[in-house]
């Protein structure tokens, strides 16, 4: 259409359409599904279980490890052979069973559509399958139902509908027949009914205007399908450390080779095996399955504080955030509309508590009052009692609502107030969105009074007299009240009225009645959907790790900037829909750094805003709960659900799911994130040294022509007992002091700094040369070759365990009660590696596989005392570093 269906009048739109309000004939759906197709949205491929398998395999440490098995194979070496393909395919199999299977949020869109739809054709009404619909249909809407296509309304009764999953309505939106203005936001559509959102009340009639991906809906399983996943910030620095690590490992064996060829003549065999062993030992094996294992153990631990991890790198990536982009509704707010205000001509009242719990009180200058001393605040509180169809009741211990959630606010100031509805309904008005108020008819034991709630302007329009403080009237100063309904509309409130008459003449009531006027304009309600009472405390948490919280809702400006105003985000207003949409990416980019509320937003504006944060190098995580919240949910480096109250389509595209749908709990997991983090990176710069040691005792060896210290399957040994059992029990180091009060890391950054390297460095020397010392002072003093080999292999395993406990601690001294009392699981590790090393050394059947032999005990003390200077050289490094810092 040439001009937007919501902004044609009707005839105009059925004329485009090709159709008529008594609906399309047989042959002309035929026709229209031959050129629109079905009423359906796409199907996407799903990754098969083989496809990530073999993903599991991508990586350049893996690749070495698959040559080295190949290399060793075709030399005889059967047990080397197993050996390096088991650690392969266990490393495979671990990453593969905690990743789980690939989430389909389109099929949760799918199904958000209606399964049949009540449709006029050829004369007659007739349900269908909602997929045979097609433009220029004519529809029929009732309470309940979900709207089945993308309709224009050409026939409304009170007709409201459920749109938050779609644009972010805290409440449900009135929907009339006359066009909105072109170019309307998507909340501001009047005159349409959208596909997979739900009639909150009344009834009405539409026009298909639009099916499948056409739709708003189908616009956004668009997006979701051209939203690419980006790698997260740990892959990217594994990525780059294991290509550097695997590349450096090759171009040494093969300098390795060429010098033993070169210059000792070395046979080729012998070559290839020392080769081999030298990448095997440059090659940390164990650190995908401690990776993986790790962000395993965190996933549990944010599981237990209420965050559902479906995706494992999501773990580490809630640490590196830099901004959180978060939806309104639902999340910072709790979707339950409350009474914060009651003007009246005297007084304006304050109303504690929040939702619909009927918990709070009333102030009047910071002291509690009641209605039996305020006939003003009554009178408020009794229309708020009786003009309402909406209760509040407690189920399970949480109070839940029946009916509209505006009532729902105001059913609950009236409990709060202690005013029920006790006395009988004789007649009523239903609210209509043509006249946008509400009138009953109720017998009070005063006598019959019509209690009148809804929009200011049409109540003010029906009444020529006031409420005084004292309970009597005076005429309406109509400027007075409008004056106090723009100051409570720029505090964000929704604001209604309340106005009441005597009834003593009416048997009934009618539209016609409340029209007649003669009614006391009693005062304003002003509603908002409040802040989380933890969001304030989790917000602050958030922005002291230096991390940005925006505000991205499809609500009001107003009520977006005093929301974010309450809860403490920064910027002096909101950013509309309408300037994102003038805005170029490059303006828009520059718009993010600057503001942080963005209102009347829609599914592309969110999109947009995500992936202009993403290109000024943020890392960003994105919270919500609708439909409308899936494509940036999937685009954001972590996207965050609402488990209680988002759409399956949400959770389907998060990365994390919200069990208790509460901000607070995004801080927690953040938290969890930044230790999860700090274990891995010191779990790495614990396991290297050894990877160094070995690789330097190789390839020194191969240089000057020395047997071999330790053979590569003595290596493999090593390597797997550190990892599974010393490296492992990093993963349970608790959160260091202070890591929500430093700034998030930088995602470019290299996973290991300089003093990381230089640790690595110093350490790998130590431990390389003791070893290569140990096995020649052995050899000199003619010890066997299997003697010498088990005491060196013994003098590495120990220095990893000193070293153990001295890593443990970044910066500060390990000589602290800490040491024994904060990572009991460190010790238990140390006793199993230990029992594993005994058993390398004096059972027969581990002897016979690793080629070693029984040693006399005394030997221990050279282990021990090579552990005694790793700890030794790394504590005195660290005081150091602390004096020098």
């Amino acid at each position: 259409m040439s001009t937007p269906a919501y902004a044609q009048d009707v005839p105009a739109v059925f004329e485009e359409l090709g159709s008529r309000p008594d609906g399309l004939t047989g042959a002309e759906v035929a026709a229209a599904r031959e050129r629109y197709g079905s009423n359906a949205l796409p199907q996407a491929a799903e990754e098969t279980w083989w496809q990530r398998l073999l993903r599991q395999f991508r990586d350049p440490m893996i690749y070495v490890l698959i040559a080295a098995a190949v290399m060793t194979a075709v030399l005889g070496e059967v047990v080397d052979t197993v050996v390096i393909a088991a650690v392969v395919i266990v490393n495979a199999a671990v990453g593969f069973l905690q990743e789980g299977k690939a989430a389909n949020a389109l099929a949760a869109i799918r199904d958000m559509l209606s399964p049949s739809s009540e449709v006029l054709r050829d004369g007659a009404w007739v349900t269908v399958d909602s997929a045979e619909l097609v433009p220029g249909d004519v529809v029929k809407l009732r309470a309940g139902d979900r709207v089945p296509a993308d309709l224009r309304l050409f026939r409304t009764t009170s007709l409201r509908v459920e749109e938050s999953a779609l644009t972010g309505e805290s409440v449900p939106a009135d929907k009339q027949v006359e066009p909105a203005p072109t170019g309307a936001d998507l909340g501001d559509r009047t005159s349409m009914a959208f596909s997979g959102t739900t009639v909150a009340a009344g009834a009405g009639r539409g026009v298909v205007t639009a099916t499948g991906e056409d739709t708003e809906i189908g616009l956004i399983t668009t997006m979701l399908e051209g939203v690419e996943a980006a790698e997260t910030p740990l892959t990217r620095s594994m990525s780059r450390f294991s290509s550097m690590l695997a590349v450096g490992a090759v171009l040494l064996a093969v300098l390795m080779i060429a010098v033993s060829v070169i210059i000792y003549d070395t046979g080729w065999a012998d070559v290839l095996m020392s080769a081999i062993g030298f990448a095997v030992a440059a090659i940390p094996e164990g650190l995908p399955a401690v990776m993986a294992i790790t962000l395993a153990l965190g996933v549990q631990k944010m599981a237990d504080r209420n965050a559902i991890t479906r995706r494992l790198n999501s773990v580490e990536t809630l640490g590196s955030v830099t901004t959180v982009c978060t939806d309104k509704t639902g999340t910072l707010t709790r979707n339950e509309m409350t009474v914060r205000a009651v003007h009246t001509r005297g007084h304006t009242y304050r109303v504690t508590g929040t939702g619909y719990a009927p918990e709070g009180q009333l102030l009047l200058d910071d002291a509690v009052v009641t209605v039996h001393d305020h006939p003003d605040l009554a009178r408020m509180a009794e229309v708020a009692a009786y003009a309402n169809d909406a209760g509040v009741d407690k189920r399970d211990g949480r109070w839940v609502l029946t009916g509209e959630p505006t009532d729902g606010g105001l059913r609950t100031f009236a409990l709060k107030a202690g005013v029920r509805d006790e006395a009988p309904r004789r007649a009523e008005v239903p609210f209509d969105s043509a006249f946008k108020y509400m009138a009953t008819l109720d017998d009070m034991p005063h006598g019959p009074v019509v209690h009148l709630k809804g929009a200011p302007d049409r109540l003010l329009d029906r009444c020529g007299r006031q409420s005084c403080p004292d309970g009597g009237t005076e005429p309406l100063d109509r400027g007075y009240w409008e004056e106090r309904i723009e100051e409570f509309g720029a505090r964000g409130l929704r604001v209604l009225a309340a106005a009441w008459r005597p009834g003593e003449e009416l048997e009934d009531l009618t539209e016609e009645d409340v029209d007649a006027g003669g009614f006391v304009f009693l005062g304003l309600y002003g509603i908002i959907d409040p802040p989380r009472d933890e969001v304030l405390d989790a917000v602050r948490v958030v922005q002291e790790a230096g991390v940005r919280v925006c505000m991205i809702t499809g609500d009001h400006a107003s009520t977006a900037t005093a929301i974010a105003r309450e809860v403490g985000l920064h910027g002096s207003r909101a950013i509309t829909g309408a300037e994102l949409e003038k805005a170029t990416d490059a303006e828009l980019q520059t718009i993010v750094r600057h503001h942080d509320v963005y209102a009347r937003t829609s599914p592309e504006h969110k999109l947009r805003l995500v992936r202009a944060l993403q290109a000024n190098g943020e890392v960003v995580a994105m919270t919500g709960d609708g439909v409308n919240d899936a494509p940036s949910l999937k685009q954001a480096d972590v996207g965050v659900a609402m488990g209680i109250k988002g759409t399956e389509a949400t959770k389907d595209a998060a990365d994390i799911v919200l069990a208790d749908d509460n901000f607070a709990t995004i801080a927690a997991a953040m938290k969890m994130g930044r230790t999860i983090y700090d274990n891995l990176r010191k779990a790495i710069v614990f396991m290297l040294p050894t990877n160094g040691a070995q690789g330097l005792v190789i390839f020194v060896a191969m240089l000057v022509g020395m047997t071999l210290p330790i053979t590569p399957l003595q290596v493999l040994w090593v390597n797997l007992i550190t990892a599974i059992t010393l490296s492992l029990s990093l993963s349970f180091e608790p959160a260091e002091p202070g890591v929500m009060r430093r700034l998030p890391r930088d995602p470019d950054a290299s996973l290991l700094d300089s003093e990381a390297i230089l640790r690595i460095i110093y350490l790998s020397v130590l431990l390389g040369g003791a070893t290569i010392a140990v096995f020649q002072y052995l050899q000199m003093n003619g010890a066997s070759l299997e003697v010498s080999r088990t005491i060196a292999v013994n003098t590495l395993v120990v220095g990893q365990i000193f070293y153990l406990f001295s890593a443990r601690f970044a910066r500060v001294s390990a000589l602290r009660k800490e040491l024994f009392t904060t990572n009991p699981v460190s010790w238990l590790c140390v006793a199993l590696m230990l029992a594993l090393q005994l058993a390398f050394t004096y059972l027969p059947f581990m002897q016979s596989a690793f080629r070693t032999t029984p040693v006399d005990a005394v030997t221990w003390l050279v282990p021990v005392l090579v552990g005694v200077v790793v700890f030794t050289a790394v504590e005195v490094d660290k005081l150091i570093r602390r004096r020098v810092g």
